[in-house]
Order: C-alpha cells, then sequence, then structure tokens
C-alpha cells in the first residue's frame, strides 16, 4: 500500500495544485470520490486488465460512468454516495443533477490511463485530501453513534472541535448500534468514548480491577 501511495503522490499533487490554484477542490474530491469506487469494482478491474481495450477508451470508459452518474435527475447509487460522503456540504437531494467532468478532469484521466495509472485513483483520492487538509488546516474527526445524529448535533459537535482545535473540522460520520447511546468520537490516534458501551466496559474495569 506504501508503494502505491508513493506512486500516486506526484498525480496527487499535480490534480490537487490546479485544484486549488482555480478554486475547483470540490469539483476534483467529487470525481475522484466516485472515481475510485468505480476503479475497485471487480468488472471495471477486468476492463482495465484487458489488452484488447486501449488507453482511451478506458479513460472514456471511466468518464462516461462519471457523467452518467451524476447528470442524472434521478438518485443513482454513486450520486448518493457523494451526498453522503464525509467532507461534503451540499444542499439539495441526491437526486439532484451535478456538473459533468470538467476539460481539465478528462484530461488528467486520460494521462492516468495513457501512463496506466487508472487504478491508483483510490490512492490519488487519500492523497489529494491529505493535501487538502493540509492546505486548508482541516481535521477530519470520525463520529460513529449509536443513532444517526441530527443537523442539529452534528453543527455542535463540528463547532466544538473547531472551537477546541482552532482549524476547520470535518466530520465523518458511522452509526453503531452497539454503542447502545452516545458516540465516539475519533481524531488522529486519539480517541474519545461517551457512548453508553464504553462507559459500561469502563465501569466493568474498574469492578474487576
Amino acid at each position: 500500500m506504501a508503494e502505491l501511495s508513493t506512486l500516486a503522490r506526484p498525480y496527487a499533487k499535480a490534480a490537487f495544485d490546479y485544484a486549488h490554484e482555480n478554486s475547483v477542490i470540490g469539483e476534483w474530491v467529487d470525481f475522484l470520490l466516485i472515481a475510485s469506487n468505480v476503479v475497485r469494482d471487480s468488472a471495471f478491474v477486468h476492463m482495465l486488465d484487458n489488452p484488447a481495450i486501449n488507453a482511451e477508451q478506458k479513460a472514456e470508459m471511466l468518464v462516461n460512468i462519471y457523467d452518467e452518474q451524476v447528470t442524472s435527475n434521478e438518485p443513482t447509487a454513486l450520486k448518493s454516495l457523494l451526498f453522503t460522503a464525509q467532507g461534503h456540504k451540499r444542499e439539495g437531494q441526491p437526486s439532484d443533477s451535478l456538473p459533468a467532468a470538467t476539460t481539465q478532469i478528462k484530461n488528467f484521466v486520460h494521462q492516468l490511463a495513457e501512463q496506466e495509472r487508472l487504478s491508483l485513483i483510490p490512492q490519488v483520492y487519500e492523497q489529494f485530501l491529505i493535501l487538502r487538509a493540509e492546505a486548508l488546516k482541516e481535521v477530519n474527526a470520525y463520529v460513529t453513534s449509536a443513532y444517526p445524529l441530527s443537523e442539529t448535533q452534528r453543527v455542535m459537535i463540528q463547532q466544538r472541535l473547531e472551537q477546541s482545535l482552532k482549524a476547520s473540522v470535518i466530520i465523518h460520520e458511522e452509526v453503531d448500534p452497539s454503542l447502545l447511546a452516545g458516540a465516539t468520537i475519533k481524531i488522529g490516534d486519539k480517541l474519545v468514548d461517551d457512548s453508553v458501551r464504553g462507559k459500561l466496559k469502563q465501569l466493568k474495569t474498574q469492578l474487576t480491577a
């Protein structure tokens, strides 16, 4: 995995430098998120390994899948992913149509395809997010709650973390009913466990100590 990240880093930096300079980081994050899911699909992996399909065709196929998904007026699976993905603050619903891939994104995909690097897109996406966080002073907070957070809870958690960390915080949400109630918050290697399950474990440890 480390080797793949190393290979992906220059592509991610080139993409991020362009996106940052032209204020289109969100568009690139959208594309790389969906493209990452597409290139992991077994059918797409099989297509990438097919020598009868040239680089241009592979690039066009990826771009076409993206365009079909995001420009549809229907709530497609991959577009729904954008509306629930962490870090995406978007008005509207998954049924709303979004812009198709830009010329610059298409050129980037074709370059990857020509160099047989389309399979690296998930690593490019990861590196792109790291660069974004460094440039914008963003912190990723992974919140796992027993029940889905309400908008009020989400805003409250984000505001408190931003005040504490003095940085922009991106909330990544996950639901785990086994927590019973409350939530856990993980930032880097630090974990705050305010769940009922966590408190019960702590109590058990104290009782058996």
